[in-house]
């Protein structure tokens, strides 16, 4: 297999770095799976795993159970990126473990609500929200699970998969993607795409993100009728001008078809000179579908309504919660506006495990890292509250903003 000297296995170069834990959650010596093995387990066991069900893909709180959501798409991640990189002889269970949890640091309401939290948090001089680094930050700090002894600690997921999750961005145009060679710090990486992941296997899961996303983008787009017949004519032409999607028409676009071609093209044409590559060809015809998509899609009418109430929504919830803020006394502040707003009582609960003031009932049990002294300082009050709401999923947040406007 091509890559079967590169691949994330015992006797790599990169081994050790890969299947580097800042500290261990804990560890059976019974235990049959490997480290990357014991990533993806806990990372379906995670409640942000979880929530994804509820988060927006493209289109927000859809009737059908046949369109896209968040975890639906993490899943297809998986499937793509494993089967190219079982052809190539590449680690699948990196590759399992990175897709399902590249997408943790989503807002709800997809991209737009990733960009209003990032206005949010411009505006109260936070660093930029994105949520490759907000993934990161999510599986570092965030997320928690109970260890042997009922301990609360972080997940301590290894280099390799958190390396994948902030280095995962699939909206660049890339025709080939090759690993660096140095397992730099990941909390210096600035914005989406700032470095190359650092391994093939995360390489594989970058490009499979787009194929994932491109392909059920538009078989959604063509379910929900959101296309005119005239812009599904445009992209018959660009799907025809490929040889081997010559006999498409506007009656049998096949998302499947264009999938597999995508796949076996990757196949085809990387190698550990080239990277994990497409075709001239099919890198330009899938320029062609991200432009398409861009234009016709994710900028359609029909979307507006929910980007507006997604904005409306999340600035509504963000002011609520940071209104509480009263340095020591934030606790019996919350805990007050709970009797006009309940879902702050949530909020507390939620916040106690990771402030440096009275950490709750189960302060006991928790063994995770303090992440917000909210006692001296406004912003880490703002950034616990972004965490928070970045967390929601779409329904709950819907749920929250309902409670808050109606009397």
């Amino acid at each position: 297999m091509k890559f079967s000297k590169e691949a994330a296995f015992p006797g790599n170069e990169k081994w050790e770095n890969a299947i580097k834990r800042e500290s261990e959650l804990y560890k059976r010596e019974s235990d049959v799976r490997s480290e990357f093995g014991r990533d993806y387990t806990r990372i379906i066991h995670s409640m942000a795993y979880r929530r994804l069900k509820h988060k927006t893909q493209v289109f927000f709180s859809p009737k059908s159970d046949h369109i896209c959501t968040r975890i639906e798409h993490v899943g297809h991640v998986e499937s793509v990126s494993y089967t190219i990189a079982s052809h190539l002889g590449l680690n699948t269970e990196l590759t399992r473990a990175i897709s399902l949890a590249h997408d943790l640091g989503h807002a709800p309401f997809g991209h737009a609500g990733e960009d209003v939290l990032d206005k949010i948090c411009r505006e109260h001089s936070l660093e930029s929200f994105w949520h490759e680094k907000n993934g990161l930050h999510m599986i570092d700090d965030v997320e928690l699970l109970e260890d042997d002894k009922n301990f609360r600690r972080n997940m301590d997921l290894t280099y390799g998969v958190r390396d994948g999750v902030i280095s995962h961005c699939g909206e660049v145009d890339e025709k080939s993607i090759t690993p660096r060679s140095d397992a730099s710090d990941l909390y210096t990486f600035s914005k989406a795409s700032d470095f190359s992941p650092y391994t093939w296997e995360a390489c594989v899961v970058k490009i499979a993100d787009k194929i994932s996303y491109l392909g059920r983008d538009l078989e959604d787009a063509l379910m929900l009728k959101i296309l005119t017949r005239d812009q599904l004519s445009k992209l018959v032409s660009i799907l025809k001008a490929d040889e081997k999607l010559k006999d498409v028409s506007l009656e049998n676009i096949n998302n499947t078809v264009l999938i597999s071609e995508f796949i076996i093209d990757v196949c085809k044409n990387s190698s550990p000179e080239t990277g994990i590559a497409l075709s001239d060809e099919r890198a330009y015809l899938m320029k062609l579908i991200k432009d398409f998509n861009g234009r016709y899609i994710y900028s359609n009418y029909r979307l507006e309504g929910y980007k507006e109430f997604a904005s409306v929504a999340l600035n509504k919830i963000f002011q609520t919660l940071f209104m509480a803020y009263d340095r020591e006394k934030t606790a019996e502040k919350i805990a007050e506006f709970s009797e006009i707003y309940p879902f702050m009582s949530s909020f507390l609960h939620w916040i106690e495990q990771y402030w440096d003031l009275d950490r709750g009932k189960e302060a006991s049990r928790l063994k995770n890292r303090v992440i917000y002294f909210v006692g001296q300082s406004e912003a880490d009050y703002a950034k616990a509250v972004i965490d928070y709401i970045s967390g929601m999923s779409d329904q709950y947040l819907e749920n929250v903003y309902r409670s808050i406007i109606n009397f």
